[in-house]
């Protein structure tokens, strides 16, 4: 007897091997890692052979697991196609709309304009990931996202961009700072006092890290490196040196009276955010609705 070949555990499968381990393919999918184990385990069962040969060092596939990973990515993407084709039948606008956004869009400017196109769109639901910009552009690539918002970038043939905000790039300094007086401050300046970093190998990071080295005149070594926007205001808030952020989140988290945001008195400082999207004809009705609604 044929047995049951569920869709769901196919694709936790070929996530997992793409991932290259079962725990980064448990945060592929917001699953938990035991869980997606057991999954796998009932796929090759379902199968009747071992897909991946499990040790210390990690997963690798079995024969069996790359035949099964090559006919899975082409049965999930058949899966993923038929689910867009039902949701543009009908007058309704509906269906869940996968947006892949960098974290300064994530804090400085979706939130309301997503409550806005919800209260709109009742029926449609977003799936927000938090990426880095180029990742978000290998997401709508990959067609693992709809859409994506990220820092204006060289975009590869085959994806739509379209402008989304203006997010310039501001100094946040402690409120007794010897560069709060000045109305601006350039970057050269702020190379010789304690810096705050944030997002360590990110967009932005690598952004400072090479206009430091243009100057020739120091590196950018922030003395505290942090993840987010708002750890990187409360080490400026505790005194432990200036940050360059994007002015959506200086706004969000350098509010008290001892932070003091001053523009960035660069050219390249004025940093334009994009929206971004594979090139498909028709759009799946949710997707083209939310575009519209989130271009600028």
């Amino acid at each position: 007897m044929t047995r049951r070949i569920d869709a769901y555990s196919l694709r936790l499968f070929v996530s997992t091997a793409r991932a290259g381990s079962i725990v980064r393919g448990a945060a592929l999918e917001h699953i938990a890692p035991s869980a997606l184990s057991r999954r796998i385990a009932d796929l090759e069962h379902a199968f009747g052979t071992a897909l991946f040969v499990r040790s210390p060092r990690g997963i690798a596939l079995t024969d069996a697991g790359r035949l099964v990973l090559e006919r899975g990515q082409q049965i999930d993407n058949d899966l993923q196609s038929l689910v867009r084709e039902v949701q543009i039948e009908g007058d309704e606008v509906r269906g869940t709309v996968r947006l892949y956004a960098n974290m300064s869009a994530v804090i400085g400017f979706l939130p309301e304009r997503l409550q806005a196109f919800m209260a709109r769109y009742p029926r449609v639901q977003i799936s927000l990931h938090e990426e880095d910009t180029r990742d978000v552009i290998r997401a709508c690539l990959d067609d693992r996202a709809d859409v994506g918002v990220g820092v204006e970038a060289p975009v590869p043939a085959g994806i739509d961009a379209w402008r989304f905000a203006t997010d310039p790039l501001q100094v946040v300094l402690p409120a007794g700072h010897a560069l709060a007086k000045r109305k601006a401050v350039g970057f050269a300046e702020l190379l010789d006092h304690p810096l705050i970093g944030v997002h360590q190998g990110g967009a932005l990071d690598r952004s400072l890290h090479e206009r430091a080295q243009a100057l020739q005149k120091k590196p950018f070594a922030p003395t505290v490196s942090v993840s987010s926007f708002d750890a990187v205001c409360r080490m400026v808030e505790a005194g432990l040196g200036i940050a360059v952020v994007p002015q959506s989140a200086a706004a969000a988290y350098a509010g008290s009276p001892r932070f003091v945001r001053r523009p960035l008195d660069e050219a390249w400082a004025a940093r334009e955010l994009h929206l971004y999207a594979l090139r498909k004809t028709p759009r799946p009705r949710s997707v083209a609705a939310l575009i519209d609604a989130l271009r600028g």
